[in-house]
This record gives C-alpha cells, sequence and structure tokens, in this order.
C-alpha cells in the first residue's frame, strides 16, 4: 500500500543580496544584474510529508507538531532577516532558492516524529520556485 502526501503551506518575508564581496560592483552586476543589490521576497513554502496512516486519528502527522517544528527553526529563524547575513548556515554562500531549500530541509528533517520529510518547495516569485527531495 502506497502511503499519502501531505502538504502544509508557511509564509514568510526575508531579504537577500547576492555577490562576493571580493568583486568589484560592476563584475556583481554583470553577474547577478539587479539581485546584486538587497531585495526582499514574500516566500511561501511548502512542506510535503509522507508516512502511514494512524488508525486511531486518520493522519499521517500531527499538524501541530509540524507547524511548531517549521515555526521554531525556519520561519522565527528567516522571517524579517537578510539571511544571508544574519543566519550563520550561510557564510560563504549565495543566497539562493537553491541554498535556501537545503537549509530548510536541514532544519526540519531531524525533528519530525513519526513522519517522512518528502518534499521542500519554496517559491520565491510567483513564477520562481525550487523543490528539494532532501
Amino acid at each position: 500500500m502506497n502511503n499519502p502526501f501531505l502538504t502544509k503551506i508557511f509564509y514568510f518575508n526575508a531579504a537577500h543580496q547576492y555577490g562576493h564581496d571580493d568583486w568589484s560592483d560592476d563584475k556583481n552586476w554583470n553577474v547577478f544584474g539587479p539581485d546584486s543589490k538587497v531585495h526582499g521576497h514574500n516566500y511561501t513554502l511548502e512542506v510535503m510529508v509522507t508516512g502511514e496512516v494512524n488508525n486511531d486519528t486518520g493522519f499521517i502527522v500531527d499538524l501541530g507538531h509540524l507547524k511548531e517544528v517549521v515555526k521554531n527553526n525556519v520561519i522565527n529563524i528567516l522571517d524579517h532577516t537578510q539571511f544571508e547575513k544574519e543566519v550563520e548556515w550561510f557564510n560563504d554562500k549565495q543566497p539562493s532558492s537553491e541554498n535556501l531549500v537545503q537549509f530548510i530541509w536541514s532544519q526540519i528533517e531531524p525533528y519530525l516524529k513519526d513522519v517522512t520529510l518528502y518534499r521542500i518547495r519554496l517559491r520565491e516569485t510567483p513564477t520562481i520556485f525550487t523543490d528539494y527531495y532532501g
């Protein structure tokens, strides 16, 4: 029997700036364009889990627990930050959504109980999202 998947959506706002301190402003602009300036996004985070249905509850995950894990380990850390400057994990990493989903996975996966993290989807804009499957 295949296990069902459940997705919970979260929101946070954060700023970032691409570039290298040891590059000139011109080189940063040539490589990263307008993203070489500080800018922000209203992120939509989708956390998808899978697991066996608990016969007593009919659920695969305790949503209260999932919300607490994401709030304490992701939202409270990233919301209203310039995360490449304020979150140590981003030292020597560009603040791309590709790196951000890996950070988010590492912040959620170890704390989940009785369920498996399957996918992180991070929507940066209405037309760009990044998926990560660990």
